[in-house]
């Protein structure tokens, strides 16, 4: 594997790192978040009323964090997100032990 294969690899694998944080991290604004002790969750109905998209609900036990609620969607997200960077782990992995492609080989694979 040349230096170019290296880089162009490399180059692929930080821009998709990069669009997925940036699709999971975009919000509709700051919002502050949502800490609550866990004995709050006596009231359940008003700590899961916090809870919203982009929003999480963090709740502490002692004074140290200890659990998050999120909204389905974001953990929906979020997994996606792990199992995305996963992949990718694995497609860098392959491409350092058994060598890059080129653009040209996968265009012609693809019969751009």
């Amino acid at each position: 594997m040349n230096n170019e294969q290296r880089a162009a690899g490399n180059f692929a694998v930080e821009f998709t790192v990069k669009l997925v944080y940036n699709y999971l991290s975009t919000k509709q604004g700051e919002i502050m978040p949502s800490i609550k002790p866990v004995s709050d969750l006596r009231n359940y109905t008003e700590v899961l009323r916090d809870i919203a998209i982009g929003n999480p609900v963090f709740l502490t036990k002692n004074g140290r964090g200890k659990y998050v609620l999120l909204d389905m969607e974001d953990y929906e997200k979020t997994r996606a997100g792990i199992k995305l960077m996963a992949e990718l782990a694995k497609g860098r992995k392959a491409g350092e032990e058994q060598g890059w492609e080129t653009i040209e080989s996968v265009e012609a694979a693809l019969g751009i």
